[in-house]
């Protein structure tokens, strides 16, 4: 791991970004809660390209898990992640404990809400939980002070929401979101994707199918939104998976749809088994010129 150091505490992380602004060098930031995966290696990638210095933080925020939530049970792989991030010219591993983050513990602390954005989807399933998340990003933005910071579209209302938090707090940092990686048979990365036992792993891709679908519907200009929900659920029901939601809104701010937007969403989840399943395909629209799944098959 020669070349990549790893840090705990907060002023050792100052201290190393103080170093790299008089150097006049970029610094991108690529939040993690570890367990790493392709997909993270190609946010790290694409931090590369953004900026002279990557950092990557590695925290599982309890801050985002609800009661009853798997907060204890996730997957906690350090050593290995240690090496993959090594191999990919990390300059620096951010691992704090949760009482560097939270000195006095998460329920008196200041948080970071986003109002409207965190409360549907997936903020109506898990309430709390971007606050959580909104909070903590802050806090790491504030830390590391990074020109980029870089986000995967998988976790689209996330992305979403942390774009509307660094705006509306005039953070001088871009928000960069990155394509979904997924497994050969459509499945999206995940590190909770090793829950699923072998039945459960046969049925999950029929989630980005159902996405899919719909957005073929969609693209071949059909604009009842609401139809291509209730469709979209529908499959995922015949596939043994149980929908929390099959929504269509419009990319950038989530809000319902008209049929006149020029871009769309379909965002799903679903649980199977003790697996809880997300994810999203993006539609542009136009009438003039016909419309594109982006990042469909």
């Amino acid at each position: 791991m020669t070349g990549m150091e790893i840090v705990r505490g907060v002023a050792e992380l100052r201290a190393r970004r103080a170093r790299w602004r008089v150097a006049g060098d970029r610094v991108a930031l690529v939040p993690t809660m570890g367990n790493l995966h392709a997909g993270h290696l190609a946010l790290v990638e694409a931090a590369r390209r953004h900026a002279e210095r990557v950092i990557v933080s590695l925290f599982v925020n309890p801050a985002q898990f609800g009661e009853g939530e798997d907060f204890g049970a996730y997957p906690r792989t350090f050593e290995e992640d240690c090496s993959k991030l090594a191999a990919c010219s990390v300059d620096l591993l951010f691992r704090p404990n949760v009482e560097e983050v939270y000195p006095e513990g998460w329920e008196g602390h200041t948080r970071v809400t986003v109002p409207g954005l965190s409360e549907t989807l997936c903020g109506a399933a898990r309430p709390g939980h971007f606050t959580g998340v909104a909070t903590v990003v802050a806090k790491l933005f504030h830390l590391a002070t990074p020109e980029v910071a870089v986000f995967g579209e998988k976790d689209y209302q996330q992305l979403v929401v942390i774009r509307r938090m660094a705006r509306d707090l005039c953070l001088p940092v871009e928000v960069v979101g990155i394509p979904t990686v997924r497994e050969a048979d459509g499945l999206a990365l995940s590190s909770r994707n090793t829950y699923l036992d072998p039945e459960e792993r046969r049925r999950a891709p029929a989630l980005y199918r159902a996405l899919c679908e719909q957005a073929r519907i969609l693209a071949a200009g059909s604009r009842d939104f609401a139809a291509a929900a209730e469709a979209g659920a529908a499959v995922l029901c015949a596939a043994g998976l149980r929908p929390e939601y099959f929504e269509v809104r419009r990319a950038g701010d989530l809000e319902v749809p008209h049929p006149s937007d020029s871009e769309v969403v379909i965002l799903a989840a679903a649980r199977l088994g003790r697996t809880r399943l997300i994810d999203n395909v993006a539609v542009r629209l136009n009438a003039e010129a016909g419309s594109t799944i982006i990042g469909g098959p």
